[in-house]
């Protein structure tokens, strides 16, 4: 995009510049990341604070990559504060997530800002749903509702098979965050978009379902 809006360069200008303090001071970096034993000892504000943390530069630079693309998209939808909200409570609902799925792990630990640019992703996903994305490694379009079912399903796996050091929990999270709070923001999108959906649906129901049943 030419010109990024003032909320994008700030959001991203905080990430990085306490992303590099972390880097810097180990101190820090323990201080406010994200660690259950920490949280339920009281800790809460952790579950916010870690969304400007990263593990390395390239953490830093895929999320600060996706949310360059996608923000400012959303910006144009729904505005500057709505964005504000929708960044904010898919960080904290990505969090959420985390504690709830390692809450018997008090050693489990997590940074990043995957939560919230998720739901900042799916946000863009629900208010154009024909975006088409194209990955490093497929060099054709692909529908953007096809990557964000895709996605979603991988994280279901991924939490089920503890694949990789993802939080995978946070992503799904911070996923529900974007769609649900867009949804409530532009309800219109249930008489224009109701298909689509109920396609994005498909993935959350079937977490809640295994969940439910004991298989996460």
């Amino acid at each position: 995009m030419d010109n990024l809006s003032l909320v994008t360069i700030v959001i991203i200008a905080a990430n990085v510049i306490i992303s590099y303090k972390g880097f810097e001071d180990y101190g820090f970096f323990e201080r406010y990341k994200f660690n259950v034993g920490a949280v339920r000892r009281g800790e809460q504000f952790r579950m916010f604070s870690s969304g400007f943390l990263h593990a390395d530069t390239t953490h830093l630079l895929m999320n600060m990559l996706t949310l360059y693309f996608f923000a400012d998209g959303v910006i144009d939808s729904v505005g500057d504060v709505n964005f504000v909200i929708i960044y904010v409570l898919s960080l904290l609902l990505g969090s959420l997530f985390s504690l709830y799925f390692h809450q018997n792990e008090y050693q489990y630990s997590a940074i990043g800002a995957s939560g919230a640019v998720t739901g900042v992703l799916y946000a863009a996903i629900l208010l154009d749903p024909s975006m088409s994305l194209m990955l490093f490694f497929i060099p054709i379009p692909i529908p953007a509702y096809v990557f964000g079912i895709g996605y979603l399903l991988y994280s279901i796996y991924g939490m089920k098979n503890k694949v990789g050091n993802i939080g995978h929990d946070a992503h799904f999270g911070g996923a529900i965050g974007g769609l649900v709070v867009t949804l409530i923001m532009v309800p219109i999108l249930f008489k224009t978009d109701l298909l689509m959906i109920g396609l994005l649906l498909i993935p959350i129901i079937i977490l809640f379902v295994m969940h439910k049943m004991g298989k996460l």
